[in-house]
C-alpha cells in the first residue's frame, strides 16, 4: 500500500490522533494551572449515590458521543451470517476474552510492580473514589487500600502503581470497536468480516467486560465495584448501543441506505475523536502536576502497554496462519485483538476510580500509543501478506 492511499484511509483527526492527544494534554495542563476550579467543578457535576459521585455527566455525555458514531454503523443482520466464518470470529472471541485480559494483568503487574516499581514511587499513593454506596470508616483497610478524608470527603489511599495497573486492566478487557476498521481497511482486510467482528465484540463486553474487570480488580487488591462496572457497561456501551440499532433503522428507513452511508456516516466521522479529545483536556487538568513533575510516568506505563499491543498481534497472528485463514480474514482478527477500546477504558476508569486517579492516567497513555504503534503493525502485516497462501 502506498502513503497515498494511507493518507486517504484516515481522516484528519485520526491522521493525526496523537498530535490532538498532545495538543489536549498541553491545554489541560494549562486549564489545570490557570483555572484549577474549572475542571474541578465539571468533575463535580456528577449522578450522587448515598453522597458518592457515581456518573460524572460531563464524562457521560462526552462517552455517548464518542460510541454512538461505533455503534450506529453496525448492522445487525450481518451478525447473523457470521456462522459461515466461525474460524476468523472463534479466533478473535479467543483473544479477546480468553488471552488478553490476563496476559495484560500479568505484564503490567511484572513491569509497574516489580521492575518499574522504585521508579514510581515504592511509597507513592493514590487517592480513589471509594465503591458506590460503600460507607467505610476513615482508617479502616479494604485491599490494598486504606480510607482517608480527603478535603472532607472519604477517599480510597492506594499504592499508586495499583492505580496504573488497574486502568492498564480496563485497557486489557475492552477491544477495540471504532479505529479497528480503519486499522482494518489499511491493511487490506476484509471490511465485512471487520464489521461483524466488532458488532460482535459490543455484544460480549455487555456480558463479559464487568466480571473480567471485577475479577482482575479483584486479584490486584483492589475493592470490586460491581454496580459501577455494570453501571458503567451500561450507560457507555448499552445506552449507544441501542440507540444506533433504532436510529440507524429510522434513518435508512427515512432516507435511504445511500444517504446514510454517503451524508450521515460521513458527518458523524470527526464526533467521535472530538469528544474523546474534550475528555482528555478534563483529565489533563488534574494531572498536569504529575506529567510535569514526573514525565517518565507516561513511558513507564506505555512499555508495558507496547509489550502486550505487541504479543496479542503475533500471538493472533501466527493462530490465522496455523488456522489456514485467509490473510483478508486473518489481518482484521490480530488487530482487533491487539488494539484497545480506550474510549470506554477512559470512561470507566473516571466513572470507578475518579477523574484525578492513576487509572484514569493510564487508560490515557493507551491512546498516546494506540496510532502510532498500530499503525507499525498494519505495515507489518501488509509486509507480511505473503505468509498467507490463498
Amino acid at each position: 500500500m502506498n502513503e497515498t492511499k494511507t493518507e486517504r484511509g484516515l481522516s484528519v483527526f485520526e491522521r493525526y490522533l496523537t498530535v490532538w492527544v498532545l495538543l489536549c494534554i498541553g491545554a489541560g495542563i494549562l486549564i489545570g494551572k490557570i483555572t484549577p476550579q474549572a475542571a474541578k467543578f465539571l468533575d463535580g457535576l456528577a449522578i450522587y449515590v448515598n453522597e458518592s459521585p457515581v456518573v460524572s455527566i460531563p464524562i457521560a455525555i462526552c462517552l455517548f458521543f464518542m460510541m454512538y458514531p461505533i455503534m450506529v454503523k453496525i448492522d445487525f443482520a450481518e451478525v447473523v451470517k457470521s456462522g459461515k466464518t466461525p474460524k476468523p470470529v472463534g479466533l478473535t472471541l479467543f483473544a479477546n476474552w480468553l488471552v488478553k485480559p490476563f496476559t495484560m494483568y500479568l505484564i503490567a503487574f511484572f513491569f509497574l510492580g516489580i521492575l518499574f516499581r522504585a521508579f514510581i514511587g515504592t511509597d507513592a499513593t493514590d487517592l480513589v473514589k471509594l465503591p458506590p454506596g460503600a460507607n467505610w470508616d476513615v482508617g479502616t483497610i479494604h485491599g490494598a487500600g486504606k480510607v482517608v478524608l480527603d478535603n472532607g470527603i472519604k477517599m480510597l489511599q492506594v499504592p499508586l502503581w495499583r492505580s496504573y495497573l488497574a486502568g492498564c486492566i480496563l485497557l486489557g478487557i475492552a477491544p477495540c470497536t471504532a479505529m479497528v476498521l480503519v486499522w482494518g481497511y489499511l491493511a487490506k482486510g476484509n471490511d465485512g468480516l471487520t464489521l461483524v467482528m466488532v458488532a460482535i465484540n459490543s455484544l460480549t463486553m455487555l456480558l463479559l467486560y464487568g466480571p473480567l474487570g471485577g475479577f482482575l480488580l479483584g486479584v490486584g487488591r483492589l475493592p470490586i465495584p460491581w454496580e459501577a462496572l455494570l453501571l458503567s457497561i451500561s450507560i457507555y456501551v448499552a445506552l449507544p448501543l441501542i440507540a444506533g440499532y433504532f436510529s440507524r433503522k429510522l434513518i435508512i428507513k427515512v432516507k435511504g441506505k445511500q444517504w446514510f452511508k454517503e451524508k450521515f456516516l460521513h458527518l458523524l466521522t470527526p464526533v467521535s475523536i472530538i469528544a474523546l479529545l474534550f475528555t482528555l483536556v478534563l483529565l489533563f487538568s488534574f494531572k498536569g502536576d504529575i506529567i510535569l513533575t514526573q514525565p517518565l510516568t507516561i513511558l513507564w506505563i506505555a512499555i508495558p502497554l507496547f509489550i502486550q499491543t505487541n504479543l496479542i498481534f503475533w500471538m493472533t497472528y501466527g493462530l490465522a496462519r496455523v488456522l489456514k485463514l485467509k490473510y483478508e480474514d486473518a489481518a482484521p482478527s490480530a488487530l482487533i485483538g491487539a488494539s484497545n477500546h480506550f474510549e470506554v477504558a477512559i470512561a470507566t476508569a473516571t466513572l470507578i476510580f475518579g477523574l484525578s486517579s492513576g487509572a484514569a492516567l493510564a487508560t490515557v497513555v493507551g491512546v498516546l500509543i494506540e496510532v502510532p504503534v498500530m499503525l507499525m503493525l498494519v505495515r507489518m502485516a501488509l509486509r507480511t501478506k505473503n505468509w498467507f497462501r490463498n
